[in-house]
């Protein structure tokens, strides 16, 4: 016999924000409704149109990736070294008075079909640059970290807004039940700034949030499994636990039907028990071959611990989880990518730690097939000046910086937009955060104009009332 669900019951679930894609997977997985037939025509899914990408990894390079010493070579700079052509007055954001152009201290050469010029920082990037789309015009709103961290993940400059995973999350739902949709991968040195607003569902339902996995603990998911002092703690006892807290849980839940955070919990729990399965396999590298390990670095100690997180982000995504968010660099003035004190000294030792990871993530995704499905993106809260600070520094500079797009749907080989001559602003094609949210969306089947959720009266959207695709990088 069919079940039923209470009108208002079925409601209150829809407007908790699940999205009509994921409320639909809910009633199929609980046994509410029957598994559509597939659309052949929508093959990757897509919530307005077919998509292009059914997952996304996002390399985020903490502290500010400075442009015209990575993937934006500017001549200029040679020519007016140690010239005085910075603004007069500290601009607002600036730490310092601007000092004088500096040239960049590494060598660039082109490289692949497309000739890219690349900086020898990053040799082993520069060897897929044929995979990848560029936006060398990107511009955002402040040059101030958290505002910008804030920007780049949520849309806004402001806490409280659901960040760009949660919103995937919604949107979408899950593609698997045994594994977490939106997972992250900090540092291990420490979280970025804004700590965990990075990855907060904001108003939208608490389950949307990113699931914290620190590869540096021994327990990379806390509290998966019962502590080894209580052996008690497993096995049917722990499944019976489990039972009766769900239970209890629901019914304070059945009290308070607009407060999304126990439904989170619930989930939450759920979801734990099924990890106990999937999470020991998901995690452990012993199965990946010696070839695997060195290709992305495991066994040079100045790669190991990102090489570490981008092979796991390529086994949560070829395993189901639809969105993964690696970190590079912890807030704070050293071990990341806000380099003020000495671009010779300070730059390359991110920058190795990231090259050749990143380099073999792209070419085993593409190896295994996953990379047809899979959008890769690379980029940073903002940019640097091309003046000195501190004579071999670079200040904050919200006016240009470089993203790369790869993978699903992307133009390979593509570029668009170019900054001023120094690196300073952009020049033609600007790129705002909203232009490359939107076209992450779009990628995903999504129009960002119409995945809204009302609060306080107001339907929000990822793109706030900005925003267009950049179709220069769409393939």
């Amino acid at each position: 016999m069919a079940r039923t669900i209470p009108r208002r019951d079925l409601l209150t679930t829809a407007g908790g924000g699940f999205g009509a894609v994921a409320l639909a997977h809910l009633l199929v997985r609980e046994g509410w409704a029957a598994a559509p037939a597939p659309d052949p025509a929508w093959p990757l899914g897509g919530l307005h149109h077919p998509a292009r990408a059914r997952r996304v990894i996002q390399l985020f390079m903490n502290g500010g990736a400075s442009p015209m010493d990575t993937f934006d070579f500017k001549p200029a700079l040679e020519k007016h070294h140690g010239e005085a052509l910075g603004p007069k007055e500290k601009p607002e954001g600036f730490t310092t008075p601007a000092g004088t152009v500096m040239k960049s201290p590494f060598p660039f050469a082109r490289h692949g079909a497309t000739g890219r010029l690349v900086s020898s920082v990053f040799p082993c990037q520069a060897r897929e640059v044929d995979r990848m789309a560029f936006l060398m015009a990107m511009k955002t709103t402040t040059n101030v970290h958290g505002p910008a961290s804030y920007m780049m993940n949520t849309g806004f400059m402001l806490p409280g807004f659901p960040c760009l995973g949660a919103w995937v999350s919604y949107g979408l739902g899950r593609i698997v039940d045994d594994l977490p949709d939106f997972v992250v991968l900090p540092d291990p040195r420490g979280l970025p700034y804004n700590q965990k607003g990075n990855f907060s569902p904001g108003f939208l339902p608490a389950r949307h949030q990113g699931t914290v996995v620190d590869l540096g603990r021994t327990e990379p998911i806390p509290d998966v499994f019962a502590a080894a002092p209580y052996p008690f703690a497993h096995g049917a006892a722990d499944h019976d636990t489990l039972a009766l807290i769900q239970r209890q849980n629901r019914r304070h839940a059945a009290l308070r039907p607009h407060d999304s955070h126990l439904e989170a919990r619930i989930a939450a729990g759920e979801l734990a028990a099924r990890l106990q399965l999937t999470a020991p396999s998901t995690f452990d590298l012993a199965t990946e071959s010696a070839a695997t390990n060195s290709a992305y670095g495991l066994d040079r100690p100045e790669t190991a611990d990102f090489a570490k997180r981008c092979l796991i982000a390529r086994r949560l995504i070829e395993r189901g989880t639809r969105f993964v968010q690696v970190w590079s660099g912890p807030q704070g003035a050293v071990n990341n990518w806000d380099n003020h004190g000495s671009i010779p000294k300070e730059l390359p030792p991110i920058a190795l730690s990231v090259d050749q990871p990143i380099a073999a993530l792209l070419a085993d995704l593409a190896a295994r097939g996953l990379l047809a499905d899979t959008l890769v993106v690379w980029t940073t809260e903002f940019g640097r000046t091309p003046f000195a600070q501190n004579n071999q520094g670079r200040d904050h500079n919200g006016g240009t910086f470089v993203t790369w797009l790869a993978g699903a749907g992307v133009k390979a080989g593509a570029t668009h937009g170019e900054s001023d001559d120094l690196g300073y602003q952009t020049a033609t094609g600007t790129t705002t955060v909203h232009d490359l949210q939107a076209t992450i969306l779009h990628l995903l089947g999504i129009d960002h104009t119409r995945l809204t959720f009302r609060t306080a009266g107001v339907d929000r959207r990822l793109t706030d009332v900005h925003g267009h695709v950049v179709s220069e990088v769409v393939g």
